[in-house]
């Protein structure tokens, strides 16, 4: 590991920590309230309308500005956010719209940190260098993220929001240290001055140019807010049946142990096989996993469920990520990534009304089978795209 990705890989442990603790946690306090699933799942649907209005606008961004500057700013912008939720409650001031307002905050903020952590990688290392960056990556995040959220289900128990907030501060303010001591090459700078819209206006081209590979980029999308509806339906499904917070917590941490197993390996597979093939038979895998769940009648089954899960859903967006590392401009890479997340927030956004309706009429299992059923979907469609897609593909703006 080179001396740049230490503190860049450090910044990553701790902002995991942060978000996962406010991303995972927050919503199992909230369904501590009686009756709580429908008002969950609709404030995962807020969050992720909001995110699809702002994203065009942060994605440009990205591609106009340091990518560091841009990880400063945003782990400025969450330690301030958890310290105020802190203060707030030391105020008396408690309210389930306040655990939402910060929710909402720290979602929104998550994903264009996740854009700009992208763009960050393919500009600040090699070719040669993305596949291992990406192990390391895939490691820290699911030590962190979903061993936070865990954690944050626990501490929960233990604490009260005050003492969760602080925590998750600290573990912003680390983190923002971290980014600001991180080595940075930047590639890109602004000498050709465009008004922004005209920016992401730009982008429709390269899509428009390149329907197969992007066809195919958008249907492994699909794995990602099929993910975020199974984090939602659990706990829900979990709380309806009266099943403990432990089992919550469990279930962050399968997610994550199968996730880690792939970032060990991936290297390897991204050495024999095909990007195309591993994403194609990846969401597949996760289609019949999702059935199992459904099926299962004990929670230590969806457990093992979401460990496999957790393996192959990690498998498909790393390999993903690493594909357009290789075939796109990396002065593109923000408003690209921009424009697959307008399309899997599209799907968020309906997969969480479908939580609600499940959730208020007591059909909450049938949700297991519903994304099943929408991966299968989108494992066919790749099937029939995959013997079109280049081995390279040149994504340039003209």
């Amino acid at each position: 590991m080179n001396n740049k990705s230490v503190p860049y890989l450090a910044g990553r442990f701790f902002d995991g920590i942060s978000s996962g603790l406010f991303m995972l946690a927050l919503p199992w306090l909230m369904l501590q309230h009686p009756n709580m699933g429908t008002f969950v799942a609709f404030v995962s649907l807020a969050c992720t309308v909001f995110t699809f209005l702002v994203t065009p606008y942060f994605s440009a961004l990205i591609d106009r500005m340091s990518r560091k500057r841009l990880l400063v700013a945003i782990q400025s912008f969450q330690m301030t956010v958890a310290f105020a939720l802190a203060i707030i409650y030391m105020q008396g001031f408690e309210s389930i719209w306040i655990l939402a307002l910060a929710q909402l905050v720290y979602w929104v903020s998550s994903n264009v940190a996740w854009f700009t952590n992208n763009a960050f990688t393919q500009e600040n290392y090699e070719k040669h260098e993305y596949a291992r960056i990406s192990s390391y990556q895939e490691i820290i995040l699911q030590i962190t993220t979903l061993g936070a959220g865990a954690l944050g289900v626990i501490l929960l128990e233990l604490w009260g929001v005050i003492e969760f907030s602080l925590f998750a501060a600290i573990a912003s303010t680390i983190a923002l240290i971290s980014y600001v001591f991180t080595p940075y090459s930047q590639k890109i700078t602004n000498s050709k001055r465009q008004p922004m819209v005209e920016q992401i206006r730009e982008v429709k081209s390269v899509f428009i140019q390149n329907p197969t590979f992007f066809g195919f980029i958008l249907l492994s999308c699909v794995a990602y807010p099929m993910l975020t509806f199974l984090g939602k339906l659990v706990p829900i499904y979990f709380s309806e049946q009266g099943i403990s917070g432990n089992w919550v917590a469990m279930y962050n941490v399968a997610l994550g142990l199968g996730a880690i197993v792939i970032g060990i390996l991936i290297p390897v597979a991204l050495a024999r096989y095909s990007h195309h093939s591993i994403m194609r038979y990846s969401t597949l895998a996760l289609a019949l996993v999702l059935l199992f769940m459904g099926s299962a009648q004990q929670p230590i089954f969806i457990i093992v469920g979401t460990l496999i899960y957790g393996s192959f859903n990690a498998l498909n967006r790393i390999t993903r990520v690493n594909w357009m590392h290789h075939e796109i401009d990396v002065s593109q890479r923000g408003r690209i990534d921009g424009g697959l997340a307008m399309f899997s927030t599209t799907i968020q956004s309906i997969s969480y009304v479908v939580i609600a309706l499940l959730s208020h009429y007591d059909l909450t299992r049938m949700g297991f089978f519903i994304a099943s059923a929408v991966l299968f979907v989108s494992a066919m469609l790749m099937s029939k795209l995959s013997h079109k897609v280049p081995n390279q593909t040149e994504l340039v703006l003209n």
